[in-house]
């Protein structure tokens, strides 16, 4: 919930930044509303959601702190890769090799996003 404020903002920004000419336009031309916002509204706001998905990935990813003051870290309910890590590391019974195992699946899922992020973006430019 702390995270989502990005996703909104930079989705709001980018619906409010291109205005509603195209959408005009496609609708008197026939196209439905599914139509249009298929079509039309989707792929011109596209840039915003793909960075307020990367901004709340980012956010979500970084919360420590405040899910588990306030949600706890109930596991399959309200934890969180960092407090599954922070569990691993600090639980009765659990070795260190899970902790290591999960840090590694964090790292290598936070790369893979950034990676496929780059490619999304220098394919768009072309």
């Amino acid at each position: 919930f702390v995270a989502l404020p990005f996703l909104v903002l930079s989705l709001e920004g980018a619906l409010r930044a291109r205005g509603s000419g195209y959408e005009v336009a496609a609708a008197s031309l026939g196209a439905g509303p599914w139509t249009v916002l298929r079509r039309v509204t989707l792929p011109l706001a596209a840039p915003g959601l793909v960075a307020g998905t990367v901004l709340c990935f980012a956010r979500a990813m970084g919360e420590f702190g405040a899910t588990a003051l306030f949600a706890g870290n109930a596991p399959g309910v309200t934890q969180t890769m960092p407090l599954a890590i922070y569990t691993a590391f600090n639980g009765a019974g659990v070795d260190t090799s899970t902790a290591v195992a999960l840090s590694l699946l964090l790292l290598v899922t936070s790369i893979a996003v950034l990676v496929a992020v780059r490619a999304w973006r220098f394919g768009s430019v072309r």
